[in-house]
């Protein structure tokens, strides 16, 4: 590499870290206010369906199911419990639901058709008819919610103008050190991104941790078959909504999303999906993120540099916000300050996830593989390929 060439990438490899940095303190600025905002007062309680779309029995899935049971809410309450197979391993943790809750609307609903490559909205579509009431909410099998969230989401779903409410969520981690760096990419990556980016008017989420709508919004949108090829369900969900006039709308609390990685290669599977997802959703958003990543690139614009004093200034600033960053973060969420050590380490597997994500077409859900169209739908891979994740 020439030396006008080197000090031209230098040059961009430091400005990007600036401005890594400034995001970073952006971020932790929203976080804290996240902290203090109130969500609106409930006026009503609605009856509600809530649908869970299963598909195995996933570490924590009682615990996770049992949360929405154990809600503090007025209004009647059904909630679909759907699989696509019969001898599926989420029917024993269903039946013990079922059982430990006898006074709650709780139905197993199993629709073996296969409709389609999204096997999660297949799933919900062999749970629609079903529905019985005027709010439908459908929320991951990997989300856990405290008793108060029945209440909150409807009271946002009440507001002037709004059709569809969504949540932000955190990482729960198991025991496990893949675990706790899956639940640090969701606190110290997503979770800030995704405040900080609603608030500058950038990004236009919807997430699987919660979808609550009007039964007579999701008729209007074309029910779950609309959204049936699409890789990004849920977003696609979002942007339907708001193709009609309506606002989604994000309460200011958050959810919790149960991470149970136990390996390295489980880890880069689900991450490098996910990814793929939010690429596929905002190729361009998604590309201009890489200022997100200042560590490693002051890391890579140091060993440019033969690590003078510019390339290790930059290094210890990009540290620092970081770190002042997942502080905030842990402040917010109220997690124990025992995991900062790992930031470095978390900033750069995201960077090198980030990377990833560009060269990959084939992504896995549940023992299922898909290639992944530049329009963000979804064709199957031969059915030989297995690849749980």
């Amino acid at each position: 590499m020439s030396a006008v060439i080197a000090q031209f990438v230098t040059a961009i490899l430091f400005g990007m870290t600036a401005a890594g940095c400034i995001v970073a303190l952006g971020a932790a600025l929203v976080m804290r206010r996240l902290a203090g905002a109130l969500p609106p007062p409930a006026l009503s309680s609605p009856s509600v369906t809530i649908l869970k779309p299963l598909a195995g029995a996933e570490p924590q899935l009682y615990d996770n199911l049992a949360s929405f049971c154990a809600q503090d809410y007025a209004g009647p309450v059904q909630i679909l419990l759907g699989m696509q197979e019969a001898n599926d391993p989420a029917t024993d943790v269903v039946n013990r639901l079922i059982a430990a809750w006898p006074a709650r609307n709780l139905e197993l609903v199993v629709s073996a058709v296969s409709r389609g490559t999204n096997r999660k909205v297949a799933n919900l579509m062999g749970m629609e008819e079903r529905i019985q009431h005027q709010v439908v909410i459908i929320a991951d099998s990997d989300i856990r919610v405290g008793s108060d969230y029945l209440s909150k989401t409807v009271a946002a779903l009440e507001q002037p103008n709004v059709g569809l409410v969504t949540c932000l969520y955190r990482g729960a981690a198991e025991a496990g050190i893949w675990a706790r760096l899956a639940s640090m990419a969701i606190d110290y990556h997503f979770l800030p991104g995704a405040v900080l980016g609603v608030k500058l008017g950038i990004a236009r989420p919807c997430f699987g941790s919660t979808i609550a709508l009007r039964h007579e919004t999701l008729a209007a949108i074309g029910g779950f078959a609309a959204f049936l090829e699409h890789l990004a369900d849920d977003y696609a969900m979002g942007e339907a909504v708001r193709r009609r006039g309506l606002r989604v709308a994000i309460p200011p609390f958050v959810v919790a999303h149960s991470c149970s990685e136990h390996s390295p290669a489980e880890l880069l599977r689900h991450e490098l999906r996910w990814a793929r997802t939010i690429r596929a959703v905002s190729p361009l958003g998604y590309a201009s993120s890489i200022v997100a990543h200042p560590l490693p690139l002051a890391l890579l614009g140091a060993w440019l540099t033969g690590f003078g004093a510019l390339g290790v200034g930059a290094l210890g600033a990009a540290i620092a916000c970081r770190l002042v960053l997942q502080l905030q973060v842990d402040h917010t969420l109220r997690v124990g300050f025992n995991r900062w050590w790992l930031g470095p380490a978390r900033d750069l597997l995201s960077f090198a996830i980030f990377v990833g994500s560009f060269f990959v077409g084939v992504v896995s859900w549940r023992g299922h593989r898909y290639r992944v169209r530049a329009d963000g739908t979804l064709v199957p891979c031969s059915a030989s390929s297995y690849d749980k994740g």
